[in-house]
């Protein structure tokens, strides 16, 4: 790892509970006040996912750090989307990997003030697995069905998906066909294992964990919701006030990020080594080989957002209580990114209408 990245050992992990669910306000990125110019200081969000491997490989092969040069990188981990939008809007991170329905909900929340998309980073990597016994949809009336945290990717996608198989769910509790628990996902592993859940709804590689690990079954896998299996799971956003201030920076950690997708891409033998040596780094822990090998046959590293997927997305969280509507125009900012790519030979992609390319 390159010596320019720091990464202090008291990085918080933000407990999930303690954060709202509708998360607005513009970003007050403390770079707002800072000269223009490239920053002192990036401090970048992500999660001990696979999900997010473009960020675990990008720290462990120090290709962010060296793409940034004279800015300094530091690091903080995050359960779930919501809390690390909460940072963001705080001003305690300028960036950050997360799902893109946070990403959204923050957007619409703040009239389009507080985050840009600025890159894509994973597709696919996420499913609804049942305990044994558990076949069809039919089965889950009176269950109890684990999501991250309320309003993250996957749990709207949850109750967006038992929705259409006529079930009623709450975000608040009360009465209804199938209780739905936002609860962290290494508490959900202990708990399905207990008993005491009959399912989730999660990404990798925490699928592989309950199918590997706690004898799970997938009911539904969210690549089959989607026209050609495509569909965003992480993607990379900055605090527009950051980018206001810092474009030159943005056009780095883009860089470094695109690196790091292109090395996923070009070393899957040695992706799962590297991603391990991050959660070592950051857990102390190493995921077993078994189930890293599993959790990498379901994901697909792109820089692509797979934008025109982001109004669906709104229109599922606004659907199942956890988003407002608003219009999504501006929430990309994918310049740099093309930028990056074209100067490489690569296609440009694009922002679907919702922004700049």
């Amino acid at each position: 790892m390159s010596a320019r990245t720091a990464r202090p050992a008291g990085r918080l992990l933000l407990a999930a509970a303690l954060i709202p669910v509708l998360l607005g306000g513009c970003s007050v990125s403390r770079s707002a006040a800072e000269p223009a110019g490239p920053a002192a200081e990036l401090r970048l969000g992500y999660f001990d996912n696979v999900t997010h491997a473009p960020a675990l490989v990008g720290l462990d092969q120090g290709l962010l750090a060296d793409a940034l040069g004279n800015t300094t990188l530091t690091t903080q981990v995050f359960g779930a989307g919501p809390a690390a939008i909460e940072a963001l809007s705080a001003g305690a991170i300028d960036a950050a990997y997360l799902g893109p329905n946070p990403a959204v909900n923050s957007f619409v929340q703040s009239s389009g003030q507080s985050v840009r998309i600025v890159a894509g980073a994973t597709s696919g990597g996420a499913a609804l697995v049942v305990r044994p016994g558990i076949t069809d949809a039919s089965d889950l009336a009176g269950t109890t069905i684990a999501s991250p945290q309320l309003g993250n990717t996957q749990d709207v996608a949850l109750r967006s998906w038992l929705g259409e198989q006529g079930y009623s769910t709450s975000t608040t509790g009360g009465d209804v066909d199938v209780d739905i628990a936002p609860t962290d996902n290494a508490q959900a592993l202990t708990l399905f294992q207990s008993g005491k859940i009959d399912g989730a709804w999660l990404p990798e590689p925490w699928v592989s964990r309950f199918i590997l690990e706690a004898g799970a079954t997938v009911l539904v896998d969210e690549a089959s919701l989607w026209p050609d299996g495509a569909f965003p799971t992480t993607v990379l956003v900055v605090g527009t006030d950051f980018l206001a201030a810092h474009p030159e920076t943005v056009q780095d950690l883009v860089a470094g990020h695109t690196a790091s997708v292109d090395w996923l891409t070009a070393n899957p033998d040695q992706a799962a080594a590297a991603i391990n040596r991050t959660l070592v780094a950051d857990t102390g822990t190493p995921l077993p080989d078994a189930v890293l090998a599993r959790a990498l046959t379901g994901v697909t590293f792109t820089t692509d957002p797979l934008a025109a997927a982001f109004p669906p997305l709104l229109q599922a969280g606004v659907d199942v209580g956890t988003a407002k509507t608003g219009s999504l125009d501006g929430l990309f900012d994918l310049a740099p990114l093309n930028r990056v790519l074209t100067a490489a030979g690569g296609q440009p992609v694009a922002a679907a209408g919702l922004g700049t390319e």
